[in-house]
């Protein structure tokens, strides 16, 4: 059973041969633990030298914490330690994320800014409407034509989480405006009619 200690922060030794850097991330871990509390402890070899946690460590001393939730590795050699000490760095490399997931699991987190923990919400709509080739890709023309009579609303959001699901919703893409003036955007101008269907479809769902 694994056993987790907490020890004073001054007591933890950072590894002078760390080959992570790691300072551009202290800020978001900082908001992160700040956010949720200290809820991955540092792991550390016999001697209180730091194997997976460094940039924990800074966060805490950014944060003013004095003491630290800590896990002893005592059944680690010290090739094992310096082995896992770059594996697990190298693990956090190697890993990606599934982007349609992880559109949908940014959709539905409505009240916690997740901008403050380095996910960049615009830019990843952006790259989420982006094919692969900007270059080749071809821009759908939109929909309503310029000098044509239409009666519409204006929907402004006040935050990316709301703004992102609707696009997501709706499909939205980037449009060539096909004015003189040759413009890029992203479509936000829908048929009413369309708006109208959906949230009658979801009212019948729900009763």
């Amino acid at each position: 059973m694994i056993k987790i200690i907490e020890k004073s922060i001054d007591e933890l030794i950072p590894y002078e041969n760390n080959a992570r850097f790691n300072d551009e991330a202290v800020e978001f871990v900082a908001n992160s633990i700040k956010e949720f509390g200290m809820k991955n402890p540092i792991l550390v070899d016999k001697n209180m030298v730091i194997i997976a946690g460094h940039t924990r460590l800074k966060a805490l001393k950014k944060l003013g914490w004095e003491k630290a939730p800590v896990i002893i590795a005592e059944d680690l050699d010290e090739e094992q330690v310096k082995a896992l000490r770059l594996a697990d760095n190298k693990a956090g490399e190697i890993a990606q994320w599934d982007e349609d997931l992880l559109a949908i699991e940014m959709q539905n987190i409505k009240n916690i800014d997740m901008d403050k923990f380095g996910f960049e919400l615009q830019k990843m709509l952006d790259e989420a409407m982006a094919k692969d080739n900007v270059q080749e890709r071809k821009l759908k023309k939109m929909e309503l034509k310029a000098f044509e009579h239409y009666d519409y609303l204006v929907f402004v959001f006040d935050n990316q989480h709301d703004f992102v699901g609707m696009a997501q919703e709706f499909g939205l893409e980037k449009v060539d405006a096909g004015y003189t003036v040759r413009k890029l955007g992203i479509g936000r101008v829908l048929k009413g009619g369309e708006l109208v269907k959906r949230l009658r479809d979801k009212n019948n769902n729900i009763e």
